[in-house]
């Protein structure tokens, strides 16, 4: 544990750098962090109240009521009180507030842009998805829509090359030569057009975050589960499951009688789910198609 809370400190000094916290004014705005936060959630909500405000931020209530008294000075904000409940105070942005919070508004998205140029989009992919992992493990809930499964749509299709290609890549050392067969299957799929196929796109929120495919299979009336994905920082949701079971059910109504899936035995998150889901290991084999040394594995469940 002492080791885990030195990274954590150690990445919050790095990352208070970064975004100049420490800074007195919040990037060459004259707003300090604390008052930017204060005003981003009076912009945001309508006549909120004093306590509420508080309460959302966590502050102390005289540090509050200080940092709003200063607000009121500057003519940024006004305050009344509530005609439902005298005790609670309501605050809201003057129009020289607004004007005020709209500047620093654009000089932070433009500070974050300039902080993300660098980078490729790769990268920003897995500077988004680590930073999603930190939400969800300390607790944060983004009230958003939750898990929707939805057939591809224009670009999801790349997607799904690119996002096979660069995880197994990166957790298993696959090569070129994995995303190839990855990139046959796909344009295979879009060029068969087939009413015993179809695809689905897992979305969290509206973000990717996973897939599969269901093709006929080589054997007459067997289907073919293939391409299930679930990107990092979705895993843990019931994503996979909620995809194979998607996928089985269609199965189901296009008639086949059996469904089959190939894959290797070090991917022991999916062999899971199957299992979960019915299937059985069928047979094993050796093989070295994508660079390494590999156990190939036959599953199959009847319908």
């Amino acid at each position: 544990m002492a080791e885990v809370v030195s990274q954590v400190r150690e990445f919050n000094r790095f990352y208070t750098k970064v975004i100049g916290v420490l800074q007195p004014d919040l990037v060459g705005s004259r707003f300090t962090l604390t008052e930017a936060r204060v005003l981003y959630e009076i912009a945001h909500t309508s006549d909120i109240a004093v306590a509420d405000l508080r309460v959302r931020l966590g502050l102390d209530p005289g540090h509050l009521s200080r940092l709003l008294s200063a607000f009121e000075a500057r003519a940024l904000i006004e305050r009344e009180v509530s005609t439902t409940d005298r005790r609670r105070q309501l605050v809201r942005l003057t129009e020289e507030g607004r004007a005020a919070f709209a500047e620093l508004d654009a000089k932070q998205v433009a500070a974050i842009g300039d902080l993300l140029a660098e980078l490729s989009p790769a990268d920003r992919e897995q500077l988004t998805a680590a930073m999603s992992v930190i939400q969800e493990k300390l607790g944060h809930r983004t009230g958003g829509t939750g898990l929707v499964l939805r057939a591809p749509e224009p670009g999801d299709l790349g997607w799904v090359v690119e996002r096979h290609g660069e995880r197994y890549c990166a957790e298993y050392g696959w090569g070129a030569d994995f995303e190839a067969v990855v990139a046959r299957i796909v344009a295979d799929f879009a060029d068969a057009r087939d009413p015993r196929s179809a695809a689905w796109i897992a979305e969290i929120d509206g973000r990717r975050a996973g897939s599969v495919f269901c093709t006929p299979a080589a054997e007459g009336g067997t289907a073919q589960l293939r391409l299930l994905l679930v990107e990092p920082w979705a895993r843990g949701a019931g994503v996979g499951s909620r995809l194979v079971d998607e996928c089985l059910r269609f199965a189901r109504r296009a008639g086949y009688r059996r469904i089959m899936l190939w894959t290797n035995d070090v991917l022991t998150a999916a062999r899971r789910i199957y299992d979960r889901a019915g299937f059985t290991l069928e047979r094993s084999e050796a093989h070295d198609h994508f660079g390494e040394d590999l156990i190939g594995e036959y599953w199959s469940q009847e319908l």
